[in-house]
């Protein structure tokens, strides 16, 4: 091979190369053409899901008033009936817990719900409370219940039980709130009578400061609130059942 030879092809190379370095420029810069020109649109769909609630019938037999239960995160319809059964005098209310819509998974593995995060927020408080409204209606076709109504919650389920009660179209005469806030959002008003707001003095998840503002929130509208601070944390026990037990025999 000549040395003329040699030189072209070292020039013919670097002509290939140089060219190749100017195409992967142009696809390098070529993602951010298309990004600026393809829009993500996004839609929703409404569809049909189904949930589930727990009965418990009252001792006596004959029309009986009605106690619903909401659980908290990551529980199940199984935790809040055994909540509300626990309760004195719930023996003489058709209990009715209702299980959240969205499954998670739990800490240990197991299965639990939850009512809803965050993301997607305005639709999903408007569809629990729609899920809501029909649990309770087929309860009424379903059961021999009597007018009054009494929403329990628990922790993230006290949310939704406040949400239910002034948002749905049930209301009921009395709310019991354990261990959970009253929604930023919402205004109290004199669809509920009375409410009923518990906190452990060892509860880190629902603090005090966040107690004493619910409290004085229910109270400022005029709705009677009875403040219930018990020896223990987040949850229940037997002091919290005993004081819960008085309230429900008012209701």
């Amino acid at each position: 091979m000549g040395r003329d030879s040699a030189q072209g092809d070292i020039e013919t190379t670097c002509s290939v190369i140089t060219c190749l370095q100017h195409r992967v420029s142009f696809f390098m810069k070529r993602p951010c053409v298309f990004k600026e020109q393809l829009l993500m649109h996004e839609y929703s769909i409404q569809t049909s899901v189904s949930g589930r609630y727990l009965i418990r019938s009252p001792l006596h037999s004959g029309s009986a008033p009605l106690f619903v239960g909401f659980h908290g995160y990551a529980q199940t319809a199984e935790d809040e009936l055994t909540l509300l059964c626990d309760i004195p005098g719930s023996e003489l209310w058709l209990c009715c817990s209702i299980e959240a819509l969205h499954p998670v998974y739990t800490s240990k593995g197991g299965f639990g719900a939850s009512w809803m995060t965050s993301q997607y927020r305005d639709k999903r408080i408007s569809e629990n409370v729609h899920y809501v409204d029909a649990v309770i209606q087929q309860v009424k076709e379903l059961f021999p219940v009597t007018d009054r109504l009494c929403f329990h919650g628990f922790s993230q389920g006290c949310g939704m039980a406040c949400r239910a009660a002034i948002l749905g179209s049930h209301s009921p005469s009395r709310l019991m709130m354990l261990g959970g806030d009253i929604p930023p959002e919402l205004s109290m008003t004199m669809r509920v009578e009375e409410v009923h707001l518990a906190r452990g003095d060892h509860d880190r998840f629902y603090t005090r400061e966040q107690f004493e503002r619910d409290f004085a929130r229910s109270n400022k509208v005029g709705v009677p609130c009875t403040g219930c601070l018990f020896p223990g944390d987040h949850g229940a026990n037997k002091e919290y059942l005993s004081m819960a037990g008085d309230f429900l025999a008012k209701a």
